[in-house]
């Protein structure tokens, strides 16, 4: 076969399929528009209005960093990506200031110091921990200890063994013990309280069968419950790196998800929505960045509607007494 005829059977093939997929992300944004009409997204006041039982999702681009708060009781998920990634020829901006700023306006008490019960680093990519140094080594910031699984680099495939992983916790624990503040590496497994809501960590430990899946297969994610109401915040855990089946079926109904990866592809798979049955989702992103197999799985399959952090410039899930979830947005 000459490359003429080769160029032409590729093309016939490649341009229907584009067309295709096409056609299938302008109709799930159309039942993603109606979809939405179930959740009235309104301004943040910071009134507490809604109660004091929260989830603030904050607007670090296409990076996590998420703020429980209960009764006055706070702890960090992630803290965004940093200002310094090792990976420096596909760095994105560092939003250390913007989480550092966010937990000093609402988590201060009135001596100006911010409280955090813990923090947890759900896995090792930067653009999950990278502010993590900029927050610890905040004096107007106190932790009382910290969750981290560690930093397996039997899990690293292909490019990530240069990414600088293991040099960026390494510094994170350096900081962390030079405030004398406990690493928890042993997570618990169980439910604990905090304050109004029920926490519990999934995947725990590390397993040697997704060694090789990349630094994702570490991801530990957080099932947050009040009353008839739970979230689960699924850090950067897929399909693709084996994880989205291993928690799926002891997680159950889910309320609220945070979508894993970013809704990236591999992230929130037909079996994964359907074990988990979200009423709305959060992904931490832009919605132009969302992978069209996702969209088209969330508001096809899971006729879930879903919000993004970079679009709304941060959103609040309040979790009120009457067993509603309430979503405000402008929280920067």
């Amino acid at each position: 076969m000459n490359s003429t005829k080769a160029k032409k059977i590729a093309t016939w093939i490649i341009v229907p399929l584009m067309a295709l997929i096409f056609i299938l992300d302008m109709v799930s944004v159309a039942v993603f528009n109606h979809l939405c009409k179930r959740y009235d997204v309104t301004q943040e006041q910071f009134n507490y209005s809604n109660g004091d039982d929260r989830i603030h999702f904050l607007n670090t681009a296409n990076s996590d960093a998420i703020l429980i708060e209960s009764n006055g009781r706070f702890a960090l998920v992630d803290a965004g990506e940093g200002n310094s990634n090792p990976r420096r020829k596909t760095a994105y901006k560092g939003y250390e200031k913007e989480v550092v700023d966010y937990i000093l306006k609402v988590c201060s008490g009135d001596d100006g110091i911010a409280r955090l019960d813990f923090i947890l680093g759900t896995h090792c990519h930067y653009d999950h921990i990278g502010s993590f140094h900029a927050i610890i080594t905040n004096k107007n910031i106190k932790i009382d200890k910290a969750y981290f699984k560690g930093c397996d680099e039997n899990y690293f495939s292909g490019l990530e063994k240069k990414w600088g992983f293991k040099e960026v916790y390494n510094q994170i624990i350096e900081d962390l013990n030079s405030r004398n503040i406990p690493v928890i590496s042993n997570l618990p497994a169980a439910p604990f309280e905090f304050g109004d809501f029920t926490l519990q960590f999934y995947n725990t430990v590390n397993n040697p069968d997704l060694y090789g899946e990349g630094e994702n297969a570490e991801s530990v994610g957080v099932k947050v419950t009040k009353g008839e109401k739970t979230a689960f915040l699924a850090a950067d855990i897929t399909r693709t790196c084996g994880v989205e089946k291993l928690v799926q079926d002891d997680l159950g109904k889910i309320n609220l998800l945070k979508i894993g990866h970013h809704g990236y592809y591999g992230s929130s798979s037909i079996n994964f929505l359907k074990a988990l049955r979200p009423d709305v989702a959060i992904v931490t992103n832009q919605l132009g960045k969302v992978y069209p197999n996702v969209k088209w799985n969330l508001v096809m399959i899971a006729h879930c509607p879903y919000y993004a952090t970079f679009d709304n410039n941060g959103i609040i899930a309040s979790f009120t007494d009457d067993n509603e979830i309430i979503l405000t947005n402008n929280i920067h």
